[in-house]
């Protein structure tokens, strides 16, 4: 598999996001490019360039674009998935997130442990389901679809 090298997220138009919020991207972009697995299939026969890639990753017309470049900038490849099978789990993410952070501050490191084990397995949700969606446009491991999947969430935060 070849890598992600350089991730841009397109936040221009969002609304600035919550210090949490900041510190999940900042984590997941850190991890991202520290360890990530990536690749594009070869589609209707033609010849994909090899990586590793830039991605760009945005919202338009409801839309999670992927926008992948080689290093050098060439096109490789651009996608659009539909938001609609990451709603729910976008959502349910955010609410047991909201729940961590407000434990965090006062609960009992046992009510922390189980809402965490709760958080990470929505997380894994939401990563399965990008793993779904890019089936036969991109191949990801699961600790790479997980990363992303935070990032489209904070995408998704103000979209």
């Amino acid at each position: 598999m070849s890598t992600i090298a350089r991730i841009e997220l397109d936040d221009a138009n969002l609304p600035p996001p919550t210090p949490e919020i900041e510190q999940e991207r900042r984590v997941a972009m850190f991890d991202l490019m520290e360890d990530n697995s990536f690749s594009l299939p070869a589609r209707n026969g033609r010849d994909v360039p090899a990586g590793p890639y830039a991605l760009g990753l945005s919202i338009r017309d409801k839309r999670l674009v992927f926008d992948i470049t080689t290093e050098g900038g060439d096109p490789a490849a651009e996608f659009h998935l539909s938001l609609a099978p990451f709603r729910q789990v976008v959502k349910d993410y955010f609410q047991i997130c909201k729940s961590y952070f407000d434990a965090v501050k006062s609960a009992a490191p046992s009510q922390i442990e189980t809402i965490d084990m709760a958080r990470r397995g929505i997380h894994n949700e939401g990563a399965r389901i990008l793993q779904e969606r890019l089936e036969g446009k991109a191949e990801v491991d699961i600790d790479t679809a997980r990363r992303l999947f935070t990032l489209i969430c904070v995408l998704h935060f103000g979209g």
